[in-house]
């Protein structure tokens, strides 16, 4: 009887195993894992920016796009803003600001809204604009997205290309992000959490 039960539980934890395994969570790790043993870098992100990209040469690049009539100064003038008009579904802004380290650009958290949003549209709430955003992304960026599920966050889609990681996620019913980071830089010990809370701009220089 004692072997049987000793049979009953070891294929028990085989199975959880695996099931353990087959998480989100556990092919988000190990995709991690695999694209930073890999050596390659992604550093690509969008309107000729990219992860690496100096402090200074951000701001020339961006007073460049500006003179272009590209982009504007965005929110409260601490974020810079690109409306949308053909790349999704609906017209869009998405304001944008990267997080520093050595000076030079680490993370670009991204934030979407569509602009003609009402909370009595549900064509244009965050649902619907998460779906296009990632639709959007699969054409820039490839597929491979990673579907998982945050306990504040809700739904969101993880891709991992050599050190550049790429999450989409709700903010609330208004706005998305997609938060772009150099896991080269980044991921440290305390890095426990796929999604995080996009940091707080600073000021930016003046691109007019």
């Amino acid at each position: 009887m004692r072997q049987y039960i000793i049979q009953f539980l070891a294929v028990l934890i085989f199975f959880s195993i695996i099931n353990i395994g087959c998480t989100p969570r556990a092919k988000y790790e190990h995709r991690l894992k695999e694209e930073l043993a890999s050596g390659v870098r992604y550093d690509s992100l969008f309107m000729g920016l990219y992860l690496g990209m100096p402090q200074k040469d951000f701001y020339t690049h961006c007073w460049q796009l500006n003179r272009m009539g590209l982009v504007k100064q965005g929110m409260r003038n601490t974020t810079v803003e690109y409306q949308i008009k053909k790349e999704l579904k609906y017209p869009a802004m998405m304001n944008f600001y990267p997080s520093f380290v050595n000076n030079k650009i680490a993370e670009m958290p991204v934030q979407f809204t569509y602009t003609g949003w009402a909370p009595w549209n549900k064509s244009l709430s965050a649902d619907s604009l998460q779906f296009d955003i990632l639709r959007w992304f699969k054409i820039m960026y490839g597929n491979g997205f990673i579907k998982i599920r945050h306990p504040q966050k809700g739904l969101a889609y993880v891709k991992i290309d050599g050190n550049r990681r790429i999450t989409i996620f709700k903010e609330n019913e208004l706005n998305v992000w997609a938060v772009f980071s150099d896991m080269t830089v980044i991921k440290t010990a305390s890095d426990t959490s796929v999604i995080r809370n996009p940091r707080k701009p600073d000021t930016t220089k003046n691109i007019r």
